[in-house]
């Protein structure tokens, strides 16, 4: 009885739930304010600095926001995402787009690795006397 209490205990204490806010923070009527702004500086006072910009075709401003859910074991999942995108000309911005959960696709991560050209694989052994003499010792300042 006793095992089984102490790892009931251990599978309790592994579930543990935490939610983490990734992104910005949008007002909660951010559609109104999107369609309120005209310029950059609006939009930079607003929103803030965008976490991307385009480098192709049209300029376009990107804004994102999740919920980073975790729950003991499983696997992380999230909610609440939210996508601001502004197509900006100049200093104007000339349209805005909130997109919400369910216009997102659902991306599906492939497994494995991608291969790099030309790196070198090397394996525990070879990395361990790979790095002899690479660091000084603490204190130096070297």
């Amino acid at each position: 009885m006793k095992k089984f209490l102490i790892l009931l205990l251990i599978l309790i204490t592994g579930c543990t739930f935490q939610t983490t806010h990734r992104g910005y923070v949008f007002p909660s009527d951010l559609e109104t304010v999107a369609a309120s702004i005209r310029t950059t500086t609006e939009l930079e006072d607003k929103i803030g600095a965008p976490l991307a910009k385009t480098m192709y075709g049209d300029p376009v401003w990107i804004y994102y926001s999740a919920d980073e859910n975790m729950r003991g074991p499983l696997p992380v999942t999230y909610g609440h995402r939210t996508v601001l995108l502004a197509w900006v000309r100049g200093t104007r911005v000339v349209k805005t787009r909130v997109l919400r959960d369910a216009d997102l696709p659902d991306v599906k991560i492939a497994d494995g690795e991608t291969p790099i050209p030309a790196a070198i694989e090397l394996n525990a052994l070879e990395e361990l006397f790979n790095n002899i003499g690479r660091f000084s010792p603490a204190g130096l300042g070297q």
